[in-house]
């Protein structure tokens, strides 16, 4: 996936007006533009997807608000900081691109267009993925683990590109999701992130997770070393070696994975077992 970083007027001054206001000053300034423009200030909440669909080229029905923005000292500041911000993310992103590249081409194993990546104040707090290919990015940057930015961009891109599931077996989705995310992790840094994710879904990557090494194409005579590099203990004589999941691309396994759960999930036999004992 190819991805292009850039910052836009009109994309940057329509999130500080209709996002959380990131400083005093700005939340002053929204204020004094609603008392003065309430109209113009809930027609221009239309916006957001217009920009996004032909950035290069939108001209706003009405352009006094942003004018105002464009005019203002403060947001003269925020533009740099927006710049400043893209330039960190640019530099994370390509100096991981051959593992971000890995992961989607063996890893996800689903085409993936490019996308073009808007980069907002980091104070907004955001990432959006309000259109097809186009995202809002501003979040703060973990200076203990940069890679987190990587992470949180990818997981958007993928839960966006996958197929809808009905709220059954959305679960699987999102389990199967967060391995994918695990084992980038896992490359980018060398270090297993398998216990890592949401409690909620640690049961069921669990019971996912040696099917998931079969879909990942680790031999079977290699799937002990897996086990015990990611903590994750299950007993290898009761799972039969699928060898088709690993022709399989990210949704086919989850296809594959939601057709049969009654197999993979073992989690009421083990209760009753342990009741037992």
């Amino acid at each position: 996936m190819n991805t292009n970083f850039i910052v836009n007027d009109y994309v940057l001054i329509w999130n500080l007006l209709f996002q959380a206001s990131i400083s005093e000053s700005i939340y002053k300034l929204k204020q004094r533009i609603w008392d003065t423009y309430k109209t113009e200030y809930n027609a221009l909440y239309q916006d957001k997807n217009n920009i996004l669909v032909d950035y290069k080229n939108f001209i706003p029905n009405d352009d006094t608000i942003y004018n105002i923005l464009l005019e203002n000292k403060d947001y003269d500041k925020l533009r740099k900081q927006a710049d400043k911000y893209r330039i960190e993310i640019m530099r994370i992103w390509d100096k991981n691109k051959k593992e971000t590249d890995y992961f989607f081409k063996n890893i996800v194993r689903l085409k993936v267009s490019n996308h073009t990546i808007f980069v907002v104040n980091k104070e907004l707090n955001i990432i959006d993925y309000p259109t097809h290919n186009c995202m809002i990015v501003g979040k703060e940057i973990d200076r203990k683990n940069t890679l987190l930015i990587l992470l949180d961009i990818n997981k958007k891109v993928l839960f966006n590109n996958i197929k809808k599931y009905h709220e059954g077996q959305q679960r699987f989705k999102n389990a199967i999701i967060e391995l994918a995310l695990n084992e980038y992790a896992t490359r980018l840094t060398g270090m297993s992130f398998y216990q890592s994710g949401k409690p909620e879904l640690s049961s069921l990557k669990r019971w996912l997770y040696p099917y998931w090494l079969m879909y990942l194409g680790i031999p079977k005579e290699e799937l002990g070393t897996y086990m015990m590099r990611d903590k994750i203990v299950f007993e290898l004589d009761k799972y039969a070696y699928e060898k088709e999941l690993k022709k399989m691309n990210i949704e086919e396994f989850i296809d594959f994975c939601i057709r049969n759960q009654r197999y993979i999930v073992r989690e009421k036999k083990e209760d009753k077992k342990a009741e037992i004992l």
